[in-house]
């Protein structure tokens, strides 16, 4: 008996907290796989790797590091990247994309952590090496965090501040010990922290934009760069990884492509003549009948429709509150009132999408036609009068137009709420009291922008106000989206089944100010820092869900985005030479998990 109590004695003198090594960690509840799980169970395990493919990107780049502000919108894609796989750079651990956020090991073969999750430990995997055969150490781990903490952009450059110690623990581990700053997903988000070599970089030089091919210890290595033009990857055949379970079935290419196009419709004619491989599609006029060329015609390139179960996300145009003319709510919610989104998707779409209500439409953490229940209103408390009630009680629901462009009924509501945040018509122009007329600038990025921004500007114009559009190249757009230029945008917010952190970049007091951060509506309301703060520190499955509708209510009463449409379809056209997997996990297609069918 005393031997069992002794070392907990002393545990608990030393200030350690015992903990079980863990195969995978889950934001809420257990992993769905067991410790012994051989793969994911959305791949072909049995793939055969090699062949190629190519893939095509509008834009430019002119750097390969993908953790600095400079040029962080610039950097060649491949490197650390959420579509095509983290190539070069690889995370501690893997997400499952058949489970809302639940990670399983990759360079840290287990984890351990307690129930309060004060700490977090990963256990490195003794077999992960660098690309130059250098072993994947806790003192690369350590040096990456604070090499980001002092070079890296946001939000790499933030993690540390939850931290009150990090250390070394025996040979190849790496524990990081929380502060009152932390909550319950920074431990998973540490787990998907990039893992940089401490001896192959120079931190005086890190923070400069290079196209020198960097050391990593993903499956691939940089082959050639072409500047602005192309970068082409490598597969590393002695990747450390390619036979533990989160990394089988993937990786499946012997050689990838990256090409860059100055407009999407190049773009789309390399695609018809086959020199890139994927064409994602998100346009339903488009989908519907740009696809009448030979390749189509043969055979040789194939449609396919995926169909993943998440929330519709918010595609919108956003109003730039950093603008006093979009201050006021009132304001904003009379501006999108003005919108007739039945006659945009009749005319511009074939009626291809639905209107978006909410956040996280589709699923159990909407608050669409959902009254809020005893635990959001505990949550909410005196939060619950800023909510309108028909929000709050479930009935809400944006207006449905006659699809004329000009529904005098619905313009009519438009031009309330308008006079309640201090504008009226005079003279056929909307002005305040002082007689200026409310106008602002719509900037667009493209074509497809640009075709729903002048809809929008029609509408306008019926109530006097006066709109105008500005389309700008790639790297103006970023250049001013990053310092916040602008009056009005359209931006895509995604949502998953497992909203955490990412929240705080978009709608947190702390990151109106942060150039480069998510905030493009430049929200700072204490209210909504609270509601963040309710979901992040979420335990049960249900005050997570009550936290997000709660936090969903207050983000539409606001009106910082006059919400647009969704579908609940991917579509993807592809080179018949290319095969992906018959199961479609949670989160819809994953290119990492295709291959080349020449190649099997």
């Amino acid at each position: 008996m005393l031997r069992i109590v002794v070392p907990l004695v002393l545990s608990l003198l030393c200030g350690t907290v015992a903990a079980k090594p863990l195969h995978g960690i889950a934001m809420h509840g257990e992993p769905a796989l067991p410790p012994d799980y051989k793969h994911f169970p959305y791949v072909n395990p049995d793939v055969k790797k090699g062949g190629k493919i190519t893939y095509g990107v509008v834009g430019t780049f002119d750097n390969l590091n993908p953790f600095i502000l400079k040029s962080m919108r610039t950097t060649a894609r491949g490197m650390w990247d959420p579509d095509y796989g983290n190539l070069v750079y690889e995370s501690l651990m893997q997400r499952s994309r058949d489970e809302p956020f639940t990670l399983y090991g990759l360079l840290a073969e287990t984890v351990e952590w307690d129930d309060d999750r004060s700490f977090i430990q990963f256990n490195l995997n003794p077999k992960a090496k660098w690309a130059d055969g250098q072993p994947v150490t806790p003192e690369d781990v350590m040096f990456t965090f604070e090499l980001m903490r002092d070079k890296g952009r946001v939000p790499f450059a933030n993690r540390l501040n939850a931290v009150a110690k990090m250390e070394k623990v025996g040979e190849r581990s790496v524990r990081f010990t929380f502060n009152d700053k932390a909550d319950r997903e920074t431990p998973l988000i540490f787990g998907l922290f990039p893992v940089l070599p401490k001896h192959a970089i120079d931190p005086e030089t890190f923070d400069r934009s290079s196209l020198t091919p960097p050391v990593g210890s993903g499956p691939y290595k940089v082959k050639t760069v072409k500047p602005g033009e192309s970068i082409t990857y490598e597969r590393d055949p002695n990747y450390w990884g390619k036979d533990i379970p989160a990394k089988v079935g993937t990786d499946n290419y012997d050689q990838i492509t990256v090409q860059y196009f100055l407009q999407d419709t190049t773009l789309f004619e390399a695609f018809k003549k086959g020199d890139v491989d994927i064409y994602p599609d998100g346009n339903p006029g488009h989908w519907a009948n740009a696809y009448n060329f030979p390749a189509v015609t043969s055979g040789a390139v194939v449609k396919d429709v995926f169909s993943p179960k998440l929330p519709s996300g918010m595609l919108g145009f956003v109003f730039n509150t950093r603008r006093p003319i979009f201050a006021d709510p009132k304001v904003r919610e009379g501006l999108s009132l003005v919108f007739d989104f039945e006659w945009a998707n009749r005319n511009l779409y074939s009626g291809a999408y639905k209107r978006t209500q909410s956040f996280w439409q589709n699923s159990e953490l909407s608050s669409f036609g959902v009254p809020a229940n005893a635990a959001e209103l505990a949550l909410l408390g005196p939060i619950k009068n800023k909510i309108a009630p028909e929000i709050l009680d479930g009935t809400y629901k944006l207006p449905v137009t006659d699809g004329s462009g000009r529904d005098r009924n619905v313009l009519k509501q438009a031009v309330e709420q308008l006079k309640q945040g201090g504008y009226t018509i005079q003279g056929g122009k909307m002005l305040d009291a002082s007689g200026r007329q409310l106008a602002f600038e719509i900037m667009t990025q493209n074509a497809d922008q640009e075709k729903l921004a002048v809809a929008y500007q029609r509408s306008l114009q019926t109530i006097g106000i006066a709109a105008s559009i500005r389309t700008v190249d790639d790297s103006q757009y970023q250049s001013r989206t990053n310092s916040f230029d602008y009056d009005m945008i359209m931006k895509s917010y995604t949502s998953s089944l497992s909203p955490g952190n990412e929240q705080l970049g978009r709608w947190s007091s702390a990151a109106k100010t942060r150039e480069g951060s998510d905030s493009f509506a430049g929200a700072a309301d204490p209210d909504l820092d609270t509601l963040i703060d309710h979901l992040l520190r979420a335990r049960s499955a249900e005050d997570f869900t009550a936290a997000v509708r709660s936090y969903d209510r207050l983000l539409l009463s606001s009106h910082y985005v006059l919400p647009l449409y969704h579908m609940g379809q991917q579509w993807v056209a592809r080179s018949k030479r290319i095969g992906h997997p018959d199961t479609v996990p949670l989160y819809g297609y994953q290119l990492p998990l295709w291959w080349d069918t020449s190649a099997q």
